[in-house]
């Protein structure tokens, strides 16, 4: 039985991930599907993203050799946060709602992507067994958390200046 890594967890999120962009890609016009299936995205990415940064990303801002690839993914989730706010409020039957998920999806999938082929392998370098085994001990007991959080409309949006 192979061992459960961070890196497993989060890679198991992003199929999650990728399913949910696929079905929400066929849904037509206003549909109850489209709006729940849309709901469910969120919410689940940014609980993901949330438990992410606390965990992993965290870990690796505080090493040098790491930081540059943390910084770089907390930018592109902030991006993503931001383009899932703008959908949320669009007309889910408006072409311009489609054109705007079009773009996430393609933005999602290149920042998964980019995460499971060059940054974690990256971070898992520069981690030792036992930092890994912590990191996805505090994602599991985190992610439900943050999920709640995102349930409850907690962080999905910032209105600061």
């Amino acid at each position: 039985m192979t061992k459960t890594t961070i890196f497993t967890q989060l890679e198991r999120d992003h199929d999650k991930h990728r399913e949910l962009l696929n079905r929400i890609e066929v849904t037509t016009g206003a549909s109850e599907e489209r709006k729940q299936l849309f709901e469910n995205f969120r919410t689940e990415v940014t609980a993901h993203a949330a438990a992410e940064e606390e965990t992993l990303y965290s870990t690796m801002l505080a090493k040098p050799e790491l930081r540059h690839d943390g910084q770089h993914s907390v930018a592109e989730h902030h991006e993503l946060d931001e383009l899932m706010a703008e959908i949320a409020d669009m007309d889910p039957s408006s072409p311009q709602w489609m054109q705007k998920f079009k773009k996430l999806k393609h933005d999602y999938l290149h920042h998964i992507d980019e995460e499971e082929q060059d940054m974690f392998p990256a971070a898992e370098e520069g981690l030792t067994e036992e930092k890994e085994a912590e990191l996805a001990k505090k994602f599991k007991e985190r992610k439900p958390k943050e999920y709640q959080r995102a349930l409850e409309g907690v962080d999905m949006e910032d209105n600061r200046e």
